[in-house]
């Protein structure tokens, strides 16, 4: 009988994450290990197992023959583990940590205000959120859930739609009494346009005039940032004038801080916002009960 303190299947994990990742560096990132913790352990499994799992002489992990169906097996073992926690945890009462990845808009305007209503109706729950525009892999930063704006790629996640929010050009009113407010696309040639560092479906602005002819300005100002805060904190110091979605500046045109820049020439295209999550199987508990809620509370009208 194996002794009892050896986590086999916590090695399993390790394991097969090393090889698809290619390498125990990778691995210890995913895992939120070191990589010495994880080669130690590799070389605590080999020495258990009386065979050498995989060949480190090149830069990525090549598997042995013993390696190779050990891949196999444990690949079906930590599946079939992972199917029966799920199975238990779909009937179970929310509880447990729920990693939430979130575009930095839509996390602080929309989802941490509603948090501690989330969290009150259930108290087992406690969640980590990480605040980015970058999108991430759910599976390598092992997020159960992840929010998305903008348009979806093909992959294997699931995706519940929140709604959709309108895109506008605005800007501080200290900005306009200095540079004037433009009156049509071709004004914005003597303004200072505040792009975006990260790549972007279209980094072109788009208008339409009244014949429905549409054309596209590209920003090109003296300043660009990797997400929407940031930009809409450029904005609202006087800096220039970005193009952001309702939902991220609506607080601050209602206040006055901000001003709609070129309304008459709004194409009215809009960014769709969207919950994704790793489909397959029984959800836990956790993370359909945030879903859930996202979908009743978080909703764009």
């Amino acid at each position: 009988m194996a002794r009892m303190d050896i986590n086999r299947s916590g090695e399993m994990e390790v394991f097969v994450r090393a090889v698809d990742l290619g390498g125990f560096s990778a691995a210890a990132r995913a895992l939120r290990m070191t990589p010495s913790a994880v080669s130690k352990l590799m070389a605590r499994l080999e020495a258990r197992l009386g065979a050498r799992l995989v060949n480190r002489s090149t830069r990525k992990l090549q598997l042995t023959p013993e390696g190779a169906a050990y891949y196999d097996r444990a690949v079906s073992i930590l599946a079939d583990l992972d199917e029966a926690e799920r199975s238990a945890a779909a009937g179970a009462a929310p509880r447990g940590r729920l990693r939430v990845n979130t575009s930095v808009p839509f996390g602080t305007h929309r989802l941490i205000p509603l948090l501690p209503d989330f969290l009150e109706r259930h108290p087992e729950v406690t969640v980590e959120i990480t605040l980015t525009d970058t999108v991430v892999d759910l599976i390598e930063d092992r997020a159960d859930v992840a929010i998305r704006v903008g348009p979806l790629k093909s992959s294997q996640l699931v995706a519940r739609k929140l709604g959709e929010s309108r895109m506008m050009l605005v800007a501080a009113p200290s900005y306009l009494d200095r540079r004037g407010m433009p009156q049509s696309p071709e004004d914005l040639a003597r303004h200072n346009l505040l792009g975006f560092s990260f790549a972007r479906q279209s980094n072109g602005w788009p208008f339409q005039d009244g014949n429905g002819h549409v054309s596209a300005v590209v920003p090109t100002g003296n300043a660009q940032v990797s997400d929407g805060e940031s930009m809409r904190l450029l904005v609202l110091a006087g800096l220039g004038i970005s193009r952001l979605s309702v939902l991220h500046v609506a607080p601050d045109i209602a206040a006055g801080r901000l001003v709609p820049v070129l309304e008459a020439y709004n194409p009215g295209d809009t960014e769709s916002v969207h919950a994704v999550y790793v489909g397959g199987g029984h959800l836990p508990a956790r993370v359909r009960a945030f879903l859930d809620y996202l979908v009743e509370n978080a909703r764009l009208s």
